[in-house]
C-alpha cells in the first residue's frame, strides 16, 4: 500500500502545481501504471476523497498547526491531507498504518523537520478524538462537515432554502452513480443488460426510462464488450431527461449547440430511432472529434457533428424543429464528479450569466415556429438559470414557457437537485416559438 500512497500524493502534488481536470488527470495515470485492480481502488478513493474533503482537511490541520503561518510545500500538505483523511474517514485503514505510511513518505522529503512534524499532527488528531475544528456559526458547521466553501453554502440557503441546500450537500461528498442511456438501436434493452451480466457487472434498471440503468462495474465500464459494440453510452440520469423535454421525433430537424463531449446528441438520436437529422457543434475541434467517434460508435448516421461559436449567428444553418442550448457553466450541479469545481474563486463565475444569455439569444433565431428551444446547465444557481430564463423572455416575445412533460411535469422549468432522481444538480427549461 506504500507505494499506492506516494502515487496518490504525486497526483495531488502535480493537480495542486498544475490546474487540471482530476479526472482525466487521475485516469491516464493510472492506464499508465501497473497497479492491480485492488490498488487503483484504493487510490481512487484516497485522490477523490482528498479532493473531495480539502477543505475540511486544511481546517484540519490550520486547527492542529502551533504555527498555522507556517507554509506547507504542496507535498507535504498533501501527505498530511491523505494521512488526515485516512484516519477520518477510511475506516479500513488501521490508524497506525495511516501514520506510519505517511511519516514514511514524510522521510524521503527534503525537509528533515517532516517526518516529525506529520507523525505530531496525525497523532495529536487521533488524540483529540478526529474532531473536527469547531464553527462558530450553523453555516460554518455545515461548511466543515460538507467541505464546501462558506460561500456557496450562504448562497444555496438563500436561493433554494435551508433543506435543499442539505440535500445539495450530502450529495456532493457522496459518490455518483454510473448511469447509462442503453442504446435502443442495437437491440433490446434486456439484450444489452444481459451483455453487462455476463461480464460481472451489476444494474438496476431506470423507473423512469426503459433505455436506462445504473450500473455498477469493478473495472473501466468503458472496456465492456457491450461498450466497444456500440450497445450504450454514459448519461447521467438528469441528462436523459433533458434530452426526453427536447422531445425531438423521428425526422425532425434538431440542432446542439453545445453538444461536446456528444451524450445529449447520442440520447437526442437515439430517441428519433436514428431518423431525421441532427447537428452537433463545440467551438473547438478536438471535442467535435469525440463527438463523431462517439455517434459512430453507436451506429448514429443521422448525427453530423461541426465546430461552431454558438455566440455568433450563421446563416447557412437551418430553421430547426428542436433547438438544445447547453450551456458553458460553473459546474455546481456536478462537484460530487470533480470536486474541484467548488474551491474556485466564485468570481471566476460572475461573466457565465451574460456568455449563457448571449448562446441562448443568438441560438433561438434556429428555431422554427411552432418550433422547440431548451436551455439547460448542469449547476445549481439562479443567476445562471432562472434570471437568464427570465432575461430572455422579456427580451423575446416570439417565445412561451411550455411543460417540460413526462416525469418533470407541467412545469415550464426545473431545478433538479439529487435527491429528486438520483441525478447531478441541473436545471432544464423548455420554450415554443409562436411566431
Amino acid at each position: 500500500m506504500g507505494n499506492t500512497r506516494k502515487f496518490t500524493v504525486r497526483l495531488l502534488t502535480k493537480l495542486d502545481e498544475n490546474s487540471s481536470y482530476s479526472n482525466i488527470l487521475l485516469d491516464e495515470a493510472l492506464s499508465r501504471s501497473d497497479f492491480d485492480r485492488r490498488d487503483k481502488k484504493f487510490i481512487s478513493a484516497l485522490f477523490y476523497g482528498v479532493l473531495e474533503r480539502q477543505l475540511t482537511l486544511d481546517a484540519i490541520i490550520a486547527d492542529l498547526s502551533k504555527n498555522p503561518k507556517n507554509k506547507l510545500n504542496y507535498t507535504v500538505r498533501n501527505i498530511l491531507r491523505t494521512g488526515l483523511y485516512q484516519l477520518k474517514y477510511m475506516d479500513s485503514v488501521p490508524d497506525n498504518a495511516a501514520v506510519d505510511e505517511s511519516v514514511e513518505l514524510a522521510k524521503k522529503c527534503r525537509n528533515t523537520a517532516a517526518p516529525g512534524f506529520v507523525n505530531g499532527m496525525l497523532r495529536e488528531f487521533i488524540r483529540r478524538d478526529k474532531a473536527l475544528p469547531k464553527a462558530k456559526t450553523e453555516q460554518e458547521r455545515l461548511s466543515l462537515e460538507y467541505s464546501c466553501p462558506l460561500w456557496l453554502v450562504e448562497k444555496w440557503q438563500k436561493e433554494y432554502g435551508k433543506e435543499v441546500c442539505l440535500t445539495m450537500l450530502e450529495a456532493s461528498v457522496g459518490r455518483a452513480p454510473t448511469t447509462v442511456r442503453l442504446n435502443n438501436l442495437s437491440g433490446t434493452a434486456e439484450d444489452t443488460l444481459d451483455m453487462l451480466a455476463s461480464e460481472g457487472m451489476t444494474f438496476e434498471r431506470s423507473k423512469i426510462f426503459e433505455y436506462a440503468a445504473d450500473v455498477a462495474a469493478s473495472g473501466a465500464i468503458e472496456k465492456s464488450k457491450a461498450y466497444k459494440q456500440g450497445r450504450f453510452h454514459v448519461q447521467d440520469m438528469a441528462s436523459q431527461l433533458c434530452c426526453a423535454a427536447l422531445d425531438a421525433q423521428p425526422g425532425d430537424t434538431v440542432l446542439d449547440l453545445c453538444s461536446a463531449p456528444g451524450g445529449k446528441t447520442f440520447t437526442i438520436a437515439e430517441m428519433m430511432g436514428n431518423v431525421g437529422k441532427v447537428m452537433a457543434f463545440d467551438l473547438h475541434k478536438n471535442r467535435v472529434k469525440l463527438i463523431q467517434s462517439g455517434a459512430e460508435r453507436l451506429g448514429l448516421t443521422c448525427v453530423k457533428a461541426n465546430e461552431n461559436n454558438a455566440k455568433l449567428f450563421r446563416e447557412d444553418l437551418p430553421q430547426a424543429d428542436r433547438v438544445l442550448v447547453d450551456a458553458p457553466c460553473s459546474g455546481l450541479g456536478v462537484i460530487r464528479r470533480k470536486p474541484e469545481i467548488k474551491y474556485k474563486d466564485p468570481k471566476d463565475f460572475e461573466r457565465l450569466p451574460q456568455v449563457q444569455y448571449e448562446i441562448l439569444d443568438t441560438s433561438c433565431r434556429y428555431v422554427k415556429v411552432g418550433g422547440t428551444l431548451v436551455y439547460s446547465t448542469c449547476t445549481v444557481s439562479r443567476a445562471e438559470n432562472d434570471e437568464v430564463v427570465e432575461r430572455f423572455l422579456k427580451a423575446h416575445a416570439e417565445f412561451e414557457p411550455c411543460a417540460l412533460g413526462g416525469a418533470l411535469g407541467d412545469s415550464p422549468r426545473m431545478t433538479i437537485t439529487p435527491d429528486m432522481f438520483g441525478s447531478d444538480g441541473f436545471f432544464i427549461a423548455k420554450f415554443v416559438r409562436r411566431r
